[in-house]
């Protein structure tokens, strides 16, 4: 942490509480509101406010169609099949426990750069590994035993791993598609575009009729599009600006453990010794894939004792593209 000091410090502190609390605060809102309305609206609120200020403070719109495209898919499939997705799977599944499914998104993150073209992803042991860990993590969270697995509920899990991999689609998407976008105007549009889709979708499955606000919808949703949206996204992108992205990335395996800490004090959602055990494997796998690539290889030595040129690859952080995950 040696390389976060001052205001950097701050804003890396604000996106760990802030990011963790938000599976809390989606928690209380799919407990009152429909899922899909409630999380477009939380999307579409926060993108006009953010698209407002960054265009008063002087930013501009992309002028080519193909920017617009981008930003649009890259929401849909971040906001759309990610967020909104964690979203209906809190009907099911405790706010903590979906914490430590969506950090699986580093897993399919290196799984999706190694296998599509463009990248500089590569599936290797450690990569392999890696996914292996996180998938024995993945399954403990569900149910120690293969019969536990085909008991349980698995609405939550399902649509957990589909998220995870909907929002990892979208980051390499972006990652291969870059645009002349500013990322507060990038992030504003991806919010509108995920969050009029969702929106959509959710009228069309007869939300409507189920929408009645309450103060404890009201607040889940302030508090979304103020702390989970504008402020965090805000803070993350400061300290990535003045910190490395790897310190920054910590911030992910945080997260959970904050997820899991309130869902315990506040919702009393149930946290046993197999939930930390899942988490520790998880989170251990992200760690293993995203840092063990960054060790370089010696290919060999001269007669003289010179190394040979090494590569070394840094895998995909999971932070890269998550700046509007939670």
């Amino acid at each position: 942490m040696a390389g976060l000091r001052g205001k950097a410090l701050v804003a890396y502190l604000v996106v760990c509480v802030f990011w963790g609390s938000t599976y809390l605060a989606i928690r209380v809102g799919v407990s009152v509101l429909p899922p899909f309305l409630f999380a477009g609206l939380r999307f579409l609120i926060a993108g006009t406010l953010l698209l407002a200020v960054v265009l008063a403070l002087g930013d501009k719109l992309p002028r080519r169609l193909v920017d617009w495209r981008t930003q649009a898919i890259v929401g849909i499939l971040l906001l759309a099949g990610g967020n909104a997705f964690v979203v209906w799977a809190e009907q099911f599944t405790a706010s903590g426990i979906a914490s430590i499914f969506v950090v699986t998104v580093a897993l399919w993150m290196a799984f999706f750069d190694a296998i599509i073209p463009g990248g500089s992803g590569d599936l290797n042991w450690r990569v392999v590994m890696g996914l292996l860990l996180g998938f024995i993590g993945t399954a403990l969270l569900v149910g120690a035993s293969p019969a536990e697995i085909l008991r349980a509920d698995l609405r939550g899990p399902i649509a957990l791993t589909c998220a995870s991999a909907s929002w990892s689609l979208g980051s390499v998407y972006s990652k291969r598609h870059h645009t002349e976008t500013s990322p507060y105007v990038g992030a504003a549009i991806q919010m509108i575009a995920g969050g009029t889709t969702v929106a959509v979708l959710g009228l069309l499955l007869g939300e409507g009729s189920r929408w009645h606000l309450t103060p404890r919808g009201v607040g889940a949703i302030a508090y979304l599009v103020v702390f989970g949206s504008i402020l965090g996204y805000s803070a993350y992108t400061y300290a990535l600006r003045h910190a490395s992205p790897t310190i920054v990335g910590t911030y992910a395996y945080v997260n959970p453990v904050i997820a899991v800490l309130l869902g315990w004090l506040i919702l009393s959602e149930p946290v046993t010794a197999r939930t930390f055990l899942a988490m520790a494997l998880i989170v251990g796998a992200v760690a293993w894939i995203q840092f063990a690539n960054k060790i370089p290889n010696r290919v060999g030595r001269s007669d003289s004792r010179t190394e040979s040129a090494t590569t070394v690859r840094q895998s995909d952080s999971p932070t890269v593209s998550q700046s509007t995950s939670s």
